[in-house]
């Protein structure tokens, strides 16, 4: 049978077309934004390790990494769809699900929806050896930066010292920075102490213990006690930082990797499957990926899970 050339022609050309126009989608990438926090933090480390492990291991999916202001910015960031899995405080989460103006949040984050608990942030009070403060009580009238406005840590520094029956006002001097920018401070001798809602050895309070002499401020049961759920009491073991060589009490809120419902049920899968087989290479970004337990991920958590994330807890038996 023969073809005339022109028909020839237009099957070429139909056949080129189809060609392009499967190509894209051949080639179709998700996007993964892991959304963070301070770059001196804990969150930030961690942060890179899951994108490199999302960029290797999740075929046609591309990965960023984005320092944010921790909590409460990613949780709007997730609601808002600019990024895909986040760090956030229990605290700062559960504020989000009930749409708590105070805490920053205008209207209820509906879209939330939790990948898994990972590991606990412990509130960290160091002072300057110089500044005599060694308890909460010693911070009346002494100056301290409480973490970026409406962050995580600063709502956890409102709760402390609320429990312990004081305010800002009761303060010499507020500062809202970051933990890397408050260390700067103290280490020029121009701020008493800081407050650092992070995993157990933060990179900035280690910089801090080894260039100058510390006091870890407890934070006693009774104070942790009165704030209740999601806050426990906990401890700072000793020598965690240089020069501190006593358990030193203090409170904990659990962290949260969370996702929002405009992710799909096969990424969010992937996602907490991926994070629950590299518990390795989490424990050598940071101290703090040592904590992160597959058994105790599902539990608690302030707002629902994926529906990707129950599928994997229910695989691994952890979920009925």
């Amino acid at each position: 049978m023969r073809f005339s050339k022109s028909f020839g022609t237009a099957t070429g050309l139909i056949l080129a077309a189809a060609c392009v126009l499967a190509a894209p989608a051949a080639r179709a990438q998700s996007f993964i934004n892991v959304l963070t926090g301070g770059t001196s933090g804990v969150y930030y480390p961690l942060g890179v390790a899951i994108g490199k492990i999302y960029g290797d291991k999740i075929p046609n999916v591309k990965t960023q990494v984005q320092a944010t202001k921790a909590s409460v910015e990613n949780l709007i960031l997730l609601q808002q769809g600019r990024g895909e899995i986040a760090f956030a405080l229990g605290d700062s989460l559960k504020a989000a699900w009930n749409g708590e103006e105070e805490a920053g949040f205008k209207t209820k984050l509906d879209k939330l929806r939790t990948i898994g608990a990972i590991y606990p942030n412990y509130i960290q009070i160091v002072a300057t050896a110089e500044s005599g403060i060694k308890t909460l009580a010693d911070l009346k009238g002494k100056s301290l930066s409480v973490g970026a406005p409406k962050s995580g840590t600063e709502l956890n520094s409102r709760a402390i010292l609320a429990a312990a029956g004081m305010s800002y006002k009761d303060l010499g001097k507020v500062e809202y920075l970051p933990f890397a920018e408050s260390v700067d401070l103290m280490k020029n001798r121009q701020l008493g102490a800081t407050l650092q809602s992070a995993g157990l050895g933060v990179a900035s309070l280690k910089d801090l213990s080894t260039s100058s002499p510390i006091t870890v401020v407890s934070v006693p049961k009774e104070v942790v006690d009165k704030i209740g759920a999601p806050f426990v009491a906990a401890i700072i073991p000793a020598n965690t930082y240089t020069g501190q060589d006593k358990d030193v009490p203090t409170a904990a809120v659990i962290n949260y990797l969370v996702t929002s419902s405009a992710v799909s049920d096969d990424l969010a899968y992937q996602m907490t499957k991926l994070i629950f087989e590299s518990l390795p290479e989490l424990a050598n970004a940071h101290a703090a990926g040592k904590e992160i337990k597959l058994e105790t991920a599902a539990q608690d958590s302030p707002v629902p899970l994926h529906p990707g994330a129950i599928r994997y807890y229910k695989e691994k038996g952890i979920l009925k």
